[in-house]
């Protein structure tokens, strides 16, 4: 078989979606539809993969790199990486599984996939390493934000009164609500009303500590943020 056809199987297993796939992959949706195609949309001649790009689609398939390769028809070509001209894209937003303290949280292992496709991929290139994203859980968001949606954040330790960001409580897990200041220090507030606000003095935030990592800039719902 040749990768695409790989992929294609995969894809067809899992129930995963071009798109989806490409995310999990950290590469473009275009790119993975060439592959599968085993076709260059430029050239019109058989596409050869990077060897970069074989060991992010080995991950994302929860494959080792040499059980892929062995997968794979003789005839299937590959080029140099330095050669690549349409390979990895280079503005991605790692999805992190967790966020807490105490620990690299924009590490590899705690990397899980990757958004290429957001506005802020578009236009952010200069600064695109500046974001991350998390996948939300629970219902203390709602009706903004239900369980597994994807809000994209920009690194900064502080934001405006009345923005939503995630937040650090204690060097927990990160937890995404609104932020409001007062004279005393600050107030976390859900969008779910069943959710009471949570108040945090100055001390509390130095103590405790309560640390803003970052403000949210999309989600979902685009442009609820902004």
């Amino acid at each position: 078989m040749f990768l695409g056809e790989v992929i294609k199987k995969y894809r067809e297993e899992h129930n995963l979606s071009l798109r989806a796939f490409a995310n999990k992959c950290g590469l473009s949706y275009t790119y993975i539809s060439m592959l599968e195609k085993n076709t260059d949309y430029r050239t019109g001649k058989p596409i050869a993969p990077t060897l970069d790009s074989v060991k992010y689609i080995s991950k994302a398939m929860n494959i080792p790199i040499d059980d892929l390769l062995k997968m794979l028809d003789d005839k299937q070509e590959f080029k140099l990486n330095e050669d690549a001209d349409i390979d990895i894209t280079k503005n991605k937003i790692p999805i992190l599984g967790t966020v807490k303290a105490g620990y690299d949280w924009l590490a590899e292992e705690n990397i899980t996939g990757y958004i290429t496709d957001s506005d802020i991929v578009k236009n952010y290139e200069k600064n695109i390493s500046e974001y991350f994203a998390l996948k939300v859980t629970g219902d203390s968001m709602l009706p903004l934000l239900s369980e597994g949606d994807l809000v994209i954040v920009h690194k900064q330790s502080d934001v405006e009164s009345g923005q939503t960001a995630i937040i650090l409580i204690n060097g927990d897990e990160a937890t995404v609500k609104k932020v409001i200041k007062t004279n005393d220090g600050i107030e976390l507030h859900s969008m779910n009303p069943y959710y009471p606000k949570k108040k945090f003095s100055f001390d509390d935030i130095k103590n405790l500590p309560v640390e803003i990592i970052g403000r949210v800039k999309e989600a979902k719902i685009k442009g609820a943020f902004e």
